[in-house]
């Protein structure tokens, strides 16, 4: 009886042996970038007076830079991302145990494994626009989206 209740156990233990959802694999991914431009870097970091070379050192190089008629130097950073992640789990052992559907061999032994899976897909755009004067921040404005 106890050898039942413990192997019983061990099959139910084994079933949920891989199960992983989207957003458990998400955190365990890693990010490979060392610097990050985000919405919160450039509300905490970016400053009034300011100069270009501090703002090259929080953000690096901009996407675009202008300079109007009247010395106005114009910094452009527009960043999209997209996350994806999918999660897939099979229950080979289980469904066979369990009662799975599957292809009998000619050995006569059933073979059964189930995949399902989930993909979670995310875009984010981050556009900052830092204006200077006589090489130090007058402004700056910032637009974040995410779909």
């Amino acid at each position: 009886m106890k050898t039942t209740k413990l192997a019983l156990t061990m099959l139910g233990i084994l079933s949920l042996a891989g199960c992983m959802t989207v957003a458990d694999h998400r955190r365990e991914l890693g990010d490979s970038s060392e610097a990050k431009i985000t919405l919160g870097v450039a509300q905490r970091e970016i400053k009034t007076g300011m100069s270009q070379a501090d703002v090259a050192k929080v953000l690096g190089a901009p996407n675009m830079v202008t300079k109007d008629r009247d010395g106005i130097e114009t910094w452009i950073y527009d960043k999209v991302s997209t996350d994806t992640a999918y999660s897939t789990s099979q229950n080979g052992i289980a469904g066979l145990i369990l009662g799975g559907t599957g292809n009998v061999g000619a050995a006569g032994i059933g073979s059964t494994t189930r995949a399902s899976g989930a993909t979670s897909r995310t875009q984010r755009t981050l556009t900052i626009i830092i204006k200077f004067k006589d090489s130090a921040v007058t402004d700056f404005t910032y637009n974040a989206t995410s779909f």
